[in-house]
């Protein structure tokens, strides 16, 4: 862990460095997240949020690497008996994607996410079941994220991504288990875009 940190911390450095310009900015909107699962096929889509900060730096006109640290709530709902299990998986993700500008203001990303398990809770209708627990999960995820976006002159934007889980999480039983989440949401970037 202290390795990619410390790797991922030197490429940015470098990448600073020698940037143009470095933008911050904010992030959030809406997850339809879900479980892939080798041994249930009657998993449905969770409706959830994610909001973070990050910092987009350019390498060249057509080119930026954004670093992010995204609060995302993910997981899936399925049958539980009679009712439908609401399982929440809450994670901090640190995605590093690479930004490819394709016309004015859209851009194409690509990029890994690490991401790191924080809370786990189960509901049916609003009530905790306490019949899952943080320690059934691992405690980090490896993600790849594709998306589309628009960056406007005002600095506000839309994005839209799919993070592909690539990692088991499951740390209880045989099932490969893998998040895969689709998130849209409203990006804006101080001081505009560049």
């Amino acid at each position: 862990m202290k390795k990619i940190s410390f790797i991922l911390s030197v490429i940015l450095i470098g990448y600073a460095s020698n940037a143009q310009v470095m933008h911050f900015g904010l992030k959030g909107g809406l997850n339809m997240a879900s479980l892939a699962n080798n041994e249930n096929n009657s998993i449905d889509n969770r409706i959830a949020y994610h909001a973070g900060l990050f910092a987009n730096i350019p390498v060249s006109p057509q080119i930026a690497i954004q670093p992010e640290a995204v609060y995302s709530s993910q997981g899936a709902k399925y049958p539980f008996g009679n009712e439908k299990l609401n399982l929440n998986l809450n994670y901090v993700n640190i995605p590093v994607m690479v930004q490819a500008m394709v016309g004015k203001g859209f851009y194409g990303e690509a990029g890994p996410q690490l991401g790191f398990l924080t809370s786990v809770s189960d509901k049916i209708n609003d009530t905790e079941l306490g019949a899952v627990e943080k320690d059934d999960f691992k405690s980090t995820d490896i993600s790849l994220g594709v998306g589309l976006g628009f960056k406007g002159a005002s600095g506000f934007g839309i994005n839209t991504r799919y993070n592909f889980g690539l990692t088991n999480i499951n740390n209880a039983g045989t099932a490969n288990i893998k998040n895969n989440v689709l998130q849209v949401g409203l990006t804006f970037q101080l001081g505009g875009s560049r």
